[in-house]
């Protein structure tokens, strides 16, 4: 049985309860030594990938330097959230301090937001590149990339500062229970003193916003890429050309459809359990996922990474 921390029903609350997966503690060590295996192949597959770009002249090109950053950002989003998770699986008390729930909170989804935007960005340089091949290289420089990188991550942090102002002051004063393994939207809410419509409501608009136009732009794009993939006469760029749009789709496709049940209609994922499933899939799978999706179907990575595996 874990010792959860009494409650103060009338005084205010300092820290939460993170429960997690209600499983016996042999299942939690079990699920410890699980996801520690995941943490760690995610860590190692993600800085192959920033090694190859920074050691292989060749890959220094803004493709490679964004799929270098975007792979930066994984490692970050998960650090986010797993390590104190794999703590609690060892922990008794599984207790987190009530300004360090909101920080996480925060840094979690801003991570979160810059990695939308980071597809997006993503979708702009292979719009240009098979869209405008002639002019790539005077419109992607290397100048103008950093400019954009740079935006995708101060962006990120900035869209998150009403949410996280709003969440910090919600009311909790009753249970510090929170059903979820990492402070999340859905399950801090779950337990506020009394119903917060206004703060639900930004919160939703704040997420829809960013998820619609972020993926309205990708689609956009992606419609324009393709329309100018198919012109291209058969042979290996336009086979090239198919397998790297068909890459960021898979990524955008994983991680967009967990985002939109989660976030912009919390009500659809109220279980928590499926809150937990879809949280773990989009904040510890794809991380895990997409730096196989992008080496496996990109011949100059592949390459690069055996490269990495002989240095080490």
């Amino acid at each position: 049985m874990h010792v959860l921390p009494n409650s103060n029903v009338t005084g205010v609350i300092h820290e939460f309860v993170l429960l997690g997966y209600l499983c016996s503690e042999e299942a939690e060590i079990l699920l410890f030594v699980f996801f520690s295996v995941i943490y760690i192949l995610t860590l190692l597959g993600n800085s192959a990938i920033i090694c190859a770009v920074w050691w292989n002249q060749q890959l220094h090109t803004p493709m490679y330097t964004l799929l270098a950053n975007f792979s930066f950002l994984e490692i970050c989003y998960i650090n986010s959230n797993v390590p104190n998770m794999l703590f609690n699986f060892l922990s008794k008390t599984k207790t987190i301090s009530y300004n360090g729930c909101i920080l996480q909170f925060y840094i979690f989804l801003s991570l979160c937001a810059t990695e939308l935007f980071f597809l997006a960005l993503m979708a702009l340089d292979r719009y240009v590149a098979i869209y405008h091949p002639l002019h790539y290289s005077t419109i992607m420089t290397g100048k103008v990339c950093g400019m954009l990188v740079s935006a995708c991550w101060v962006g990120g942090f900035l869209w998150l500062v009403t949410p996280a102002t709003l969440i910090s002051q919600v009311p909790f004063c009753g249970s510090n229970v929170i059903d979820h393994y990492l402070c999340d939207l859905g399950a801090m809410l779950a337990i506020s003193c009394v119903p917060v419509p206004k703060t639900t409501l930004t919160c939703s608009i704040f997420s829809a916003v960013i998820t619609f136009i972020t993926l309205f732009y990708i689609l956009v794009s992606y419609t324009l890429v393709l329309r100018a993939v198919v012109q291209i006469p058969k042979g290996s760029g336009r086979k090239k050309a198919f397998s790297t749009c068909a890459s960021h789709l898979i990524v955008v496709s994983l991680f967009y459809g967990s985002i939109m049940v989660m976030y912009v209609s919390p009500g659809a994922a109220s279980q928590s359990g499926m809150q937990k499933f879809l949280t773990m899939f989009y904040s510890i799978a794809t991380p895990l996922l997409n730096p196989l999706i992008y080496s496996l179907r990109n011949k100059e990575m592949k390459v690069a990474l055996r490269k990495v595996m002989c240095k080490v």
